[in-house]
């Protein structure tokens, strides 16, 4: 395999795109000016890592295209993954993937995810279920 490192360098995001294979370089600068476009936007966090695109040797591949960003958003790790038919449709599934997980990183990750501090240790108490009040029993038989 071969690598072509090329970086898009800026004061916030510091992103090598590398190509992997025969990699044309019209296809490595779309994917330069897409993963660019996501990664230098205003408002985030130091971003660094690195994308590779390549295109498999096998020509029966139904995907022969992948494309991996593996990215830190301040101190958030993102790794996104693509495989499509041809060059442009992976970057632009890339970018897709990337634009969501930067901004879900970038705005501190999914509340829903976080670990909940149980009422034991100074936690909040959990919320009773929806349409049920806090005094009522349940009066349905087991």
């Amino acid at each position: 395999m071969t690598g072509r490192d090329a970086g898009a360098r800026d004061t916030t995001a510091v992103v090598q795109v590398r190509a992997e294979g025969e990699v044309s370089e019209e296809a490595l600068a779309y994917t330069r000016s897409k993963i660019g476009a996501v990664v230098n936007r205003q408002g985030l966090p130091a971003v660094t890592g690195e994308v590779r695109i390549a295109k498999a040797a096998a020509h029966h591949a139904e995907h022969p295209w992948s494309a991996v960003a593996d990215l830190r958003v301040g101190r958030t790790v993102v790794v996104v993954h693509a495989q499509e038919a041809t060059s442009q449709e992976v970057t632009d599934r890339l970018q897709d993937r990337l634009r969501r997980q930067v901004e879900r990183a970038a705005q501190g990750g999914n509340a829903a995810h976080r670990p909940v501090t149980p009422p034991w240790r100074g936690g909040q108490p959990a919320e009773a279920p929806a349409g049920r009040d806090a005094g009522q029993q349940d009066t349905r038989s087991a």
